[in-house]
């Protein structure tokens, strides 16, 4: 079944769509997403493959997606994998998918990757348990890493658990990179959707340290006027 799944995507190939996602997703030299393969195949169109696919696709078949140069490819196999966990009651099932999703962070490569899954798979796995393995991938020094820890905390902010994110966030204050910037500005926005005075209490603490990038994703929801005051600021 891998050998249909692989040439239904490459029979949904768009080479010109390819040559746009490519630009978009900064595939060029010194770029995050330097040397990635892209064949022009839309997220809707894998999403239609999980679908018709997941149930007879292993995680052996989802390594081999995985380990693939094309990203499409590596998408597909991590939304399979993301509705493998969902759909699965044993806790033994669950706990191996996560540590097949933690074995493969070196493919999960670009930021489309890491939001269609992390918090899919890890975050809500990690709902009732210890989470030291988001702050371990925090201190990894990999982009793509210290991406995973943050955004699997939207799990827990749907719960209203805002702690993890919170500490998260001030930990990458100082981080290079504005895709993390954006991140952790994100998952603070959805904390301010769902308890403003929370996100308000951060920024009181933090914001004269914090990337403006960062500030601005914080407070996109907020009103005109509160907004404004905070860039200012």
């Amino acid at each position: 079944m891998l050998a249909n799944l692989k040439q239904v995507l490459l029979n949904l190939a768009n080479p010109e769509r390819a040559i746009q996602t490519a630009r978009f997703f900064k595939t060029g030299e010194g770029q995050y997403g330097e040397g990635d393969i892209f064949i022009g195949i839309t997220n809707p169109e894998v999403r239609t493959l999980v679908k018709e696919f997941w149930k007879v696709i292993t995680l052996a078949d989802i390594q081999i997606l995985l380990d693939d140069k094309i990203h499409e490819f590596r998408f597909t196999g991590l939304m399979i994998l993301v509705e493998k966990f969902q759909k699965t009651k044993s806790e033994e099932e669950r706990s191996e998918i996560v540590d097949f999703y933690l074995s493969n962070v070196s493919k999960i490569n670009n930021w489309d990757l890491v939001d269609c899954s992390c918090y899919k798979i890890l975050g809500e796995f990690l709902l009732n348990k210890d989470r030291q393995v988001l702050y371990d991938l925090a201190a990894s020094k990999h982009l793509w890493s210290e991406r995973i820890a943050v955004v699997s905390t939207i799990a827990f902010i749907r719960k209203g658990q805002f702690l993890d994110c919170f500490k998260l966030s001030e930990y990458f204050l100082n981080h290079p990179h504005d895709l993390m910037h954006k991140a952790c500005g994100w998952m603070l926005r959805e904390i301010g959707k769902r308890d403003e005075l929370a996100l308000e209490e951060f920024l009181e603490e933090n914001l004269s340290k914090m990337p403006r990038t960062m500030i601005r994703y914080a407070i996109e929801k907020m009103d005109e006027k509160k907004r404004l005051s905070y860039l200012k600021r």
